[in-house]
């Protein structure tokens, strides 16, 4: 159906005319407004295009929503490098390098020997050492001994001194019951049988001075005088015999005094001596003192050889892991001090990534995401994922961190430490080495 049309007049005379220079009239009338166009929404537009064109712009906006939702779940860095736990190798004995086996770049696994430094110095210190031990665990055995002999003469020699004690005590009491004895019973009835004796003879000695006259007169008949003559004679005999006993009852009495005397300076020796044998007892922990001592001179020397044999066990440097030699500065015949770097032993199965991040990336970073690392050296990359960040950027371990309250702070975007542990790659050739630069890029999602 066709709207009807106004004829229009053709305007190639008009044009020819305004070419010619002639004025427009100025009297003409004004051009008719435009016709309203209708207003039309986004949605009746969108709905009103090409099906191709509304496909393409589909695509378009799901590839620009997949890559803003991919690049915004990462973060990169070219501020990285491969790094290691580098062990230093030194000596812990001062010594002339008789063996070396290794040279530069060797590889070696833990437990070959590396170097080896002359030990017959500490060969011989071992030997002094465990003479001096010998030595002294001698010495410990005979104060051990010594303790238990001293005691046993002691035990004995006081046991000894107390029942000679005993015996000499009981000798003095009986030559004290002797010499009472002595003194009173028999000396005693020695002196009352000499005075009874005494008395017999001096009458017997009276009645034969007056039979003696009577006798020359013939007043008492010659049986009568015999007979007081006999009995005279017998008296006197009687008190002689009566003085003799006297005089052995007062010898028994000395000699029972001089018997009390020894057996009082027996006791009295007795008693001496039990209290010498008391005060050696006091020998035995003098003794036990001198065992403990000797067992401390056997712990000394027990340490002296183990140092010896730790020293003699140091001449030969092991590796203590797995890796490659690098940095190697010793020589066959060198004289080494201890402590003095000899090489570096780099574990190249243990390397790990450490990429040092701006403080704005890490807001999403945490352990166990995964990374992909490149290296500049090859064309292939690694796996690896975050195993832990650093506790303090950069700067703040720095020889001379920055001391901000000085006036002097320019606000600088901070680098922190991120380790990253590299997964095993499956070619041999691609070894990363320590100081290689990578780039490392971390799926925050």
């Amino acid at each position: 159906m066709s709207s009807p049309t106004n004829p229009v007049e053709p305007a190639g005379p008009a044009v020819s005319a305004e070419s010619k220079g002639s004025p427009p009239p100025t009297s003409a009338a004004a051009p008719a407004p435009p016709a309203s166009v209708p207003h039309v929404s986004l949605r009746e537009r969108i709905r009103n295009l090409d099906p191709i064109l509304k496909v393409g712009i589909l695509v378009v906006l799901v590839a620009l929503g997949i890559a803003w939702y991919v690049y915004s779940g990462r973060v990169t860095t070219d501020d990285a490098q491969v790094d290691c736990h580098i062990t230093a190798m030194a000596p812990q004995v001062p010594g002339y390098v008789v063996g070396l086996y290794i040279n530069d770049n060797t590889v070696v696994k833990q437990g070959d020997a590396l170097v080896q430094i002359d030990s017959r110095p500490y060969q011989a210190e071992v030997d002094q050492a465990q003479a001096n031990l010998d030595v002294a665990e001698a010495q410990a055995n005979s104060a051990k001994l010594q303790i238990g002999l001293t005691r046993q003469v002691t035990t004995n020699s006081t046991s000894g001194a107390a029942a000679q004690q005993e015996t000499d005590a009981a000798d003095y009491a009986s030559s004290q019951e002797q010499l009472e004895q002595s003194a009173t019973a028999n000396l005693r009835v020695a002196e009352a049988d000499v005075a009874a004796k005494k008395a017999t003879n001096i009458r017997a000695q009276s009645d034969l001075a007056r039979y003696t006259p009577l006798l020359a007169t013939g007043d008492v008949s010659k049986y009568q005088f015999d007979a007081v003559d006999a009995e005279a004679s017998v008296a006197t005999s009687e008190l002689e015999a009566a003085q003799q006993q006297l005089m052995a009852a007062q010898q028994a009495v000395e000699i029972a005094k001089a018997n009390a005397r020894a057996a009082q300076a027996k006791l009295a020796r007795s008693k001496s001596q039990l209290l010498e044998t008391k005060a050696r007892e006091e020998q035995v922990p003098i003794t036990e003192a001198d065992y403990k001592s000797a067992l401390a001179t056997v712990e000394r020397a027990k340490a002296t050889l183990q140092r010896a044999e730790l020293n003699l066990g140091y001449t030969k440097i092991a590796a203590p892991i797995s890796g490659q030699v690098t940095q190697k500065v010793v020589d066959l015949g060198q004289y080494v001090s201890q402590g003095q770097l000899l090489f570096t032993i780099v574990p190249l199965d243990q390397v790990y990534v450490t990429a040092n991040f701006k403080e704005t990336q890490l807001a999403n970073v945490a352990t166990g995401q995964r990374v992909r690392i490149h290296v500049d050296t090859y064309s292939e990359d690694f796996e690896g994922v975050v195993d832990s960040i650093a506790g303090a950027a950069g700067s703040r371990q720095a020889l001379l961190p920055p001391q901000n309250a000085t006036g002097n702070f320019i606000k600088v975007v901070q680098r922190i430490p991120v380790k990253i542990l590299v997964k095993p790659n499956k070619n041999p050739n691609l070894v990363l080495r320590p100081g290689m630069n990578v780039e490392a890029t971390i799926y925050t999602r």
